[in-house]
């Protein structure tokens, strides 16, 4: 299972690309796409939580997908609370955290990092421009000797931590802070959700 976080503001066809990425090289039975209330690291609020999931339901329409706002549900605010819930929810699944490249370069920033990395497997997928400053890393650095190669992706769900698996991905350059300042505070349009994905 894998766990996809963000604020998604907006979803965009780059999130679904790397969420179909993810569940082709990663060999995942599902994902989840985790709609945060709200980015710690980041200082302005994003877009009203209820809008973001419409919108990523509009947009990621996937048999192997599910759009959830779990964490407001269960009231936690930092990855490795959530993930604690979610562990604690549902005892036997295996969960697999997904990022960017982008987030690995400022992994060793998030609360409890290191307890992230020691609890589930991490899949990362390369972005424009990060590849060379995540695979430079702390987080990559730190732990080099738990990361198995891109030919092994699919075993990433089968290990048990720490392991991490960083794949480069055809790239989509998309992404919601360019989405957010090309809308101009306008009305989302067909622009900023450009086509719905659908499974298959």
């Amino acid at each position: 299972m894998g766990l996809l976080g963000g604020s998604f503001d907006p979803a965009h066809a780059g999130h679904a690309h790397l969420t179909r990425q993810a569940l082709m090289r990663f060999g995942l039975d599902q994902v989840w796409w985790l709609v945060s209330p709200g980015n710690p690291l980041k200082q302005h609020g994003p877009a009203p939580l209820s809008q973001r999931v419409e919108q990523a339901r509009a947009l990621m329409q996937h048999p192997r997908v599910r759009i959830t706002a779990l964490e407001a549900q269960m009231q936690t605010r930092f990855t490795a609370q959530t993930l604690r819930g979610l562990i604690a929810r549902y005892p036997g699944v295996r969960f697999v955290w997904l990022m960017g490249a982008d987030n690995l370069v400022q992994f060793d920033q998030w609360q409890d990092w290191r307890w992230i990395m020691n609890t589930v497997p991490v899949g990362v997928l390369a972005r424009p421009g990060d590849r060379i400053s995540a695979r430079l890393s702390k987080a990559a650095r730190i732990y080099q000797s738990a990361r198995i190669p891109a030919t092994a992706s699919q075993m990433l769900p089968h290990k048990d931590a720490p392991a991490w698996c960083f794949v480069n991905m055809p790239m989509i350059r998309l992404s919601s802070s360019a989405i957010r300042a090309r809308a101009s505070g306008a009305e989302v349009t067909g622009s900023v959700l450009p086509g719905v994905v659908k499974g298959g």
